[in-house]
């Protein structure tokens, strides 16, 4: 088995394949950093809220105002340079820690796909992307090689693999598989669309989107790797993808992934790109075709793939903390950020809340519209962890304002896919007795339903 592994570490194969990843993702992410500026997103998400939800442990990550946009021209022009090759390993951690800043800013807009593409750059950290078709190769041929590491291109696959099937197990509920929710409640409201518009009012078009949908993300990183089903593999995730573009707002995540999908290629398919590009840049790609593989000094080389080891072991089991709290996932959310559980629930809430004066009984209640832009309004009203915080940060306001011995409850109802709205946390617990903490949640109120599934 050691001898097994070592011979494997030891493989070495083309750059190619890295090096076309590196741009890719480079090039994805700096338009995704335009297309945030030039929606206004920027100013409507990170700037113009008076307060902004914190993860636990990360209170300390906000906004910096008008600076946020300087935040952001480091990050789009940082994935530049990863794009191009230089400076990488400056460029990739400069990505690294701007990107997953403004992902920590505020979790009212936390996505699947944002924490994706932090633990991807936070990976290539530690890979050779640079060392093949590269401006630092360019500069530098010192440092440029033809021929890497395997496992430094199989990472990025199992890391691909690791999202997929992890989203397949997901769908793995009753919910998803014998209710066809949420795209029961979703595909009808596309009825605009040309074409597929009157497509998506009929049910079984829901209960078919769900079943392949959960086939499609089990099976995709085997057909993938599989050369006899590469292409057939690699067409499903185009029309996957661009059907997801179609149907929902999702932003760059479908077209990253299909970039990112071209790493199970051939390093000959990927030689092609290269010459592609070449003849547009009017590069000679034969520079850098030099035949050297790299060598790393014995402890560098250890610490490396440590990192990389105990990444992936985090990788494989975070997603299943879920096991570690009773009650319904989907209706508690405790263990569900951060798990691929991508899109899988349709959850709208409502809370009100009220501010009680222990010593006199007088109480007030809280117009939400005073502090919290829509979106984040709607986005807390059915996620316990955001109700606390938001409690909170109602009693430290209102104590500013001169008000003592305050209480602050919460009248809270939320319905779960399809189901009638009913309520979510017992109006009678006084919220500033609880910290935000990872320990289970005890005052929200039991689901009244059963989700069968994993």
């Amino acid at each position: 088995m050691n001898l097994s592994i070592s011979k494997y570490l030891n493989s070495y194969t083309e750059a190619a394949p890295l090096a076309v990843f590196r741009i890719g993702f480079g090039i994805m992410m700096f338009i995704s950093i335009i297309r945030f500026w030039l929606n206004g997103w920027i100013e409507k998400l990170y700037i113009t809220p008076k307060f902004h939800f914190s993860y636990y442990g990360f209170e300390w990550v906000k906004p910096l105002g008008d600076f946020t946009y300087l935040l952001f021209i480091i990050c789009g022009l940082a994935a530049l340079f990863v794009a191009f090759g230089y400076k990488y390993r400056i460029a990739i951690i400069t990505f690294f820690l701007s990107f997953t800043y403004i992902e920590l800013m505020d979790k009212t807009t936390y996505l699947n796909h944002y924490y994706f593409v932090s633990i991807l750059s936070f990976l290539l950290i530690f890979l050779p992307a640079n060392t093949y078709f590269s401006l630092d190769a360019w500069k530098n041929p010192k440092n440029a090689f033809q021929k890497i590491p395997r496992w430094c291109i199989d990472t990025i696959k199992l890391l691909l693999g690791i999202v997929y099937f992890y989203a397949g197990l997901a769908k793995l509920n009753s919910d998803w598989l014998l209710k066809a929710m949420p795209l029961k409640i979703w595909l009808p409201s596309k009825y605009d669309l040309p074409f597929l518009g009157d497509l998506m009012q009929q049910e079984w078009v829901a209960y078919a989107f769900s079943w392949s949908g959960m086939l499609y993300d089990l099976l995709i990183p085997f057909l993938l790797l599989y050369k006899k089903t590469r292409l057939v593999a690699f067409l499903a995730v185009i029309a996957f993808h661009v059907m997801t573009r179609v149907l929902f707002p999702i932003g760059m995540f479908p077209y990253i992934m299909i970039v990112s999908a071209l790493i199970f290629f051939s390093p000959q398919v990927h030689h092609r790109i290269l010459k592609m590009i070449s003849s547009w840049l009017r590069i000679d790609k034969s520079k850098f075709d030099n035949k050297k593989m790299p060598y790393r000094k014995p402890a560098q080389r250890k610490l490396i793939l440590s990192v990389v080891t105990v990444f992936f072991v985090i990788q494989l089991l975070f997603p299943w903390r879920y096991l570690l709290y009773p009650g319904e996932l989907f209706w508690t959310e405790e263990g569900f950020r951060f798990s691929w559980r991508v899109m899988l629930m349709e959850k709208a809430g409502y809370a009100e809340f009220k501010v009680v004066d222990a010593e006199t009984g007088k109480r007030f209640y809280v117009d939400n519209a005073d502090f919290l832009t829509p979106f984040q309004e709607k986005q807390m009203s059915f996620q316990p962890d955001m109700i606390l915080e938001y409690a909170h940060f109602l009693a430290e306001h209102f104590r500013k304002d001169g008000h003592k011995n305050i209480e602050v409850y919460v009248d809270s109802y939320v319905g779960l896919n399809g189901r009638k709205s009913t309520p979510y946390i017992s109006p009678d617990v006084n919220l500033l007795n609880f910290a935000d903490s990872f320990e289970r949640k005890t005052f929200i109120l039991p689901f009244e339903d059963e989700i069968k599934g994993l």
